[in-house]
């Protein structure tokens, strides 16, 4: 099988945010022939000051940004509407799909649940989701997508990180479309 994918990029912590127990964050996206997306994350940090969400049954839910998820947001080249999909390890996930920036959000309707693979160590947590790209009605067709990859992390005592490819001035945006860095053939 053929697949289109990113170099391993490294998530750069957003200047409002402290490391903490992070001490990295790497991630990487492919899109094979059949339009599946994978999407991985590593989180290099000592895990035991981490709140990572327990494991449970995979399940579609709201909020997952509130606490450490792993996020990636997707467009087609020159379009104004996008994605976002969340992946928690905890194994919910969530898909929103926006107008333009920040406007006109639903919740679209997914054929199969993306998969998620959690792998948890003293030292990192490995997060994995694939995704079929297929359901996305506004990526059917597209010769490539643009690709923004991003992570929240909670701490030990509750404090969130803002890690992405690149982070818009002001507040943590994962959303602003200078974040769309990787591009990816379909």
């Amino acid at each position: 099988m053929e697949f289109a994918e990113s170099e391993w990029v490294a998530l750069i912590r957003h200047s409002s945010s402290h490391a903490g127990a992070v001490r990295s964050i790497d991630a990487h996206a492919r899109v094979g022939e059949t339009g599946i997306g994978v999407f991985r994350y590593v989180l290099r940090a000592e895990i035991s000051r981490v709140r990572v969400p327990p494991e449970e049954s995979a399940a579609r839910a709201d909020g997952l940004w509130k606490h450490t998820c792993f996020e990636a947001f997707i467009k087609a080249p020159d379009a104004a509407a996008y994605y976002e999909l969340n992946f928690a390890p905890s194994r919910q996930w969530a898909v929103y799909r926006f107008n333009a920036y920040r406007q006109g959000v639903s919740s679209p309707d997914f054929e199969l649940a993306p998969e998620i693979c959690v792998r948890r160590f003293a030292d990192r947590l490995e997060v994995d989701a694939a995704v079929d790209l297929q359901d996305l009605i506004d990526l059917q067709g597209a010769p490539s997508i643009k690709v923004g990859l991003s992570a929240v992390v909670e701490d030990e005592s509750g404090t969130l990180t803002h890690w992405a490819l690149k982070h818009a001035p002001g507040k943590a945006d994962f959303h602003c479309p200078d974040g769309f860095l990787l591009e990816l053939k379909m």
